[in-house]
């Protein structure tokens, strides 16, 4: 048998990418996948008795050496803000390429607590701040230095000591450029350095607590129990300045979407299921509800997705034990129609994503394919025709065409740059100013208008002689013949409408990184835990790769 990939005029909806959960295909899982053979050390501790100072990790393997250095500052609480246009943290954080020289680190010392004000060098390759999570890292502290591991109800309310707020990479700040590395096979997929780092800031935040609290009762103290190490992560806060690159990457979006949908195609077709693989399965979506349980937010609608989520996988369970047959043919392909016909997005996105748990053999050949070489596909073939490009649209964008641009509430919103910190920013182009600094991000809207345009012209006119014209749709002709190749390029959706919710793009993009517990904070940023649950450092030769849903 032979099933077809989803419609991506159906997956690449908004609300559908919205729903994406992290999977063995997500960055941070495939990182500790091809670093877990890496000899970890910690290389410096030079904190003072209060925890400031610089702390130096590295991962090693052959000649080849990572090392992240941590400097732990002094700020008071009014200085301690999660806003990107901060200027003080409590740590910040370089990934060196090597070992730093004592020269190294007197430089990085003057320029890395300053992130973007401060400059890097080639030698630095991703760059990040964070700040405590004061009531949970300050209970920590006292409960160890008092002899006593702390409280789990309060840890798990949070379920991190610290959040970044930033992690930087490629050339920004003076940062080493992508070029330099990006033929390292063990750095091949996206975002590989940038989770290194946040793994190993992680590992600094326990060494951090379990100082503090020596330091304050050197006889009397514990150190954090391992085990709620590992169940801790580490915090994020992100904004909208993530949202629009997955619009500005689209054949990498494609990538990350396509690798996806092959997984699951190909454990769709799987004839006859192992029954060790079904119970794998059954045993992760079952393990799985504590993580839903203890997902905490104030959102109210990220409360309304939790519950219907927590309702339809005790209805999949359920439908499980009792009224399904694992031994017939194709057992994932029946499960998977039954989710569409039976359950909601949200669901159905979280139950694919398990369905990987089983079959390392077809998910880690496709995380080497899930990076871009974009400048591949920036030209535009200028000899082909309008009658070509109209097809295409009709063909791709059949959803976008059918929406009126000239109703208000369409066209609501608007992209643009903040003038202080150079982020995007999303704002009602009716009740706010600036609409004439729009950036090009509403695809949709100008999909609609080259479409308009193509229709006026005859079909045997050449691209070159189109653009000479109308050179303002020349970055949605080069979408279209984009997406002629890569079918899941684009959101098939408005982002400028008044009903679109900005955080179903973050979330998608937080999905592959391998972000759990998503707590919206606004419709524009929300919170998210990384590696909560994940093995140490100490533990990466041997782990169990299912960590996600082990309770």
């Amino acid at each position: 048998m032979q099933v077809q990939l989803r419609d991506p005029n159906k997956i690449m909806k908004l609300s559908r990418l919205g729903s994406f959960h992290q999977s063995k295909l997500s960055f941070l899982r495939s990182f500790l996948e091809e670093f877990k053979e890496w000899n970890f050390k910690r290389d410096l501790f030079d904190l003072d008795k209060e925890g400031y100072g610089t702390v130096i990790y590295s991962l090693k393997k052959n000649e080849r050496t990572y090392s992240l250095i941590c400097f732990a500052n002094r700020i008071n609480n009014k200085e301690r803000s999660d806003r990107v246009i901060a200027t003080k943290w409590d740590a910040a954080f370089t990934l060196h390429d090597g070992i730093p020289t004592k020269h190294d680190i007197e430089r990085l010392r003057g320029e890395v607590p300053l992130q973007e004000v401060g400059r890097l060098s080639y030698k630095e390759l991703t760059l990040s701040r964070a700040n405590r999570s004061v009531r949970v890292f300050d209970h920590v502290v006292k409960s160890l230095s008092n002899g006593n591991q702390p409280d789990l109800s309060i840890l798990d309310k949070v379920g991190y000591l610290y959040r970044t707020t930033a992690v930087y990479g490629s050339g920004k700040f003076g940062l080493a450029d992508r070029f330099r590395i990006k033929n390292r096979e063990e750095i091949n997929g996206p975002f590989r350095l940038e989770m290194m780092l946040v793994y190993l800031v992680r590992q600094f935040t326990f060494d951090q607590v379990n100082h503090i609290a020596k330091c304050i009762d050197p006889n009397k103290s514990v150190s954090l129990d391992t085990d709620i190490c590992k169940n801790l992560g580490i915090g994020n806060s992100t904004g909208l300045g993530m949202a629009p690159f997955i619009v500005n990457h689209p054949t990498l979006l494609n990538n990350w979407i396509y690798t996806r949908e092959i997984a699951l195609k190909k454990i769709r077709e799987i004839k006859n299921v192992k029954s060790e693989d079904y119970n794998l399965f059954i045993k992760c979506v079952r393990n799985s509800i504590k993580n839903i349980t203890s997902w905490n937010t104030e959102s109210e609608y990220q409360l309304k997705k939790i519950k219907s989520l927590l309702s339809n996988i005790k209805k999949f369970l359920e439908f499980a034990d009792n009224n399904f047959n694992s031994k017939i043919e194709y057992t994932f392909n029946k499960i998977y129609l039954w989710l569409e016909k039976e359950t909601c997005e949200e669901t159905i996105e979280y139950i694919v994503s398990i369905m990987m748990e089983p079959y390392d053999n077809i998910v880690k050949p496709l995380t080497k394919q899930m990076s871009s070489e974009e400048e591949k596909y920036f030209n535009i073939p200028t000899n082909r025709t309008v009658e070509e490009l109209r097809n295409i649209i009709e063909e791709r964008y059949p959803d976008i065409l059918k929406i009126n641009f000239k109703e208000k509430k369409n066209y609501q919103n608007f992209w643009f740059i903040s003038k202080n910190k150079e982020e995007p920013r999303y704002a009602d182009r009716f009740n706010e100013n600036g609409s004439e600094l729009e950036q090009p991000l509403a695809i949709a809207r100008d999909i609609k208008e080259l479409h308009d345009e193509l229709i006026t012209c005859k079909d045997s006119l050449t691209i070159d002689k189109f653009l000479a014209k109308n050179s303002d749709l020349r970055h949605v002709i080069r979408r279209a013949f984009i997406i002629e190749k890569f079918p899941y390029s684009e959101i098939q959706d408005n982002t400028i409408g008044k009903n679109v919710v900005p955080i179903d793009m973050l979330r998608l993009k937080l999905s592959f990184f391998g972000a759990l517990k998503f707590d919206p904070r606004s419709d524009k940023w929300l919170r998210i835990c990384m590696f909560q649950g994940a093995p140490l450092p100490h533990n990466l030769k041997n782990y169990n790769s299912q960590w996600v849903y082990n309770p």
